[in-house]
């Protein structure tokens, strides 16, 4: 089962019939509990940061020369917060527009005390346009999109050439794109884009072996319960 996000889509035209640019959610506020809004209230100041229509300084933003990931689309966060655990090397910038999954996000920061997590509840596509600098990523994270079923959906799809084409200059060379999806149709076309790109190369022959780092979630334990896969893709800018 896929696991609820914001990520995805390119708007159809308005009204008006104005095509409306890449977007990277779609809004879907859940209730946000009493301790998710006190992380929010309270852990901000130190771990939030907001949008900025400027270049961020990302050494600065951690206080350290650390490699430094993007990761878009964090649900509740419990992946995040076990991968920074797990890397405690790198620094994880995490970016999604649903409330509650902030709020958890920032609760699990101060449980398991990762100072190499920031949270930012924006667009990416805006994120990445306007606050990243080229080269500025060692690693980018996007773990169970939203795949639009329906195929009059699919292009709403977040891992499609025009946005991933906006991602690659962030990307260092010799940086990495993670991807991951349980939807083996959506997995096919992930394969497609980051091969279309000259600058990229693929480590494994198709899908790769889910790195270590990457923890199972909730919904992927009970998709492999059910008989669904997993598909996870992970290529290297080489230029």
């Amino acid at each position: 089962m896929t696991e609820p996000s914001q990520e995805s889509l390119h708007e159809p035209p308005d009204e008006g019939g104005h095509k409306r640019g890449i977007r990277s959610f779609v809004l879907r506020q859940g209730h946000m509990t009493a301790t998710q809004q006190r992380a929010i209230d309270h852990l901000w100041p130190q771990f939030g940061v907001d949008y900025q229509a400027a270049e961020a300084d990302l050494t600065a933003l951690f206080g350290r020369t650390a490699p430094k990931v993007l990761e878009i689309g964090f649900g509740m966060g419990t992946a995040t917060a076990e991968i920074a655990k797990r890397l405690p090397e790198k620094d994880f910038l995490a970016i999604d527009v649903h409330g509650p999954g902030v709020g958890n996000l920032l609760k699990l920061i101060e449980e398991m005390q990762l100072p190499n997590i920031r949270v930012m509840r924006h667009d990416a596509v805006e994120v990445v346009e306007n606050m990243l600098a080229d080269e500025s990523l060692d690693g980018i994270h996007i773990f169970f999109p939203d795949p639009w079923h329906k195929k009059r959906h699919h292009k709403r799809r977040l891992i499609q050439p025009p946005f991933v084409a906006k991602l690659l200059p962030k990307l260092k060379v010799g940086g990495y794109i993670h991807l991951a999806t349980d939807w083996e149709e959506y997995a096919v076309q992930m394969l497609e884009v980051l091969s279309s790109f000259d600058i990229l190369q693929n480590i494994a022959a198709d899908y790769a072996p889910t790195p270590a780092y990457r923890p199972e979630t909730k919904f992927e334990a009970r998709g492999r319960r059910l008989g669904h896969g997993v598909w996870d893709l992970v290529f290297t800018r080489v230029a």
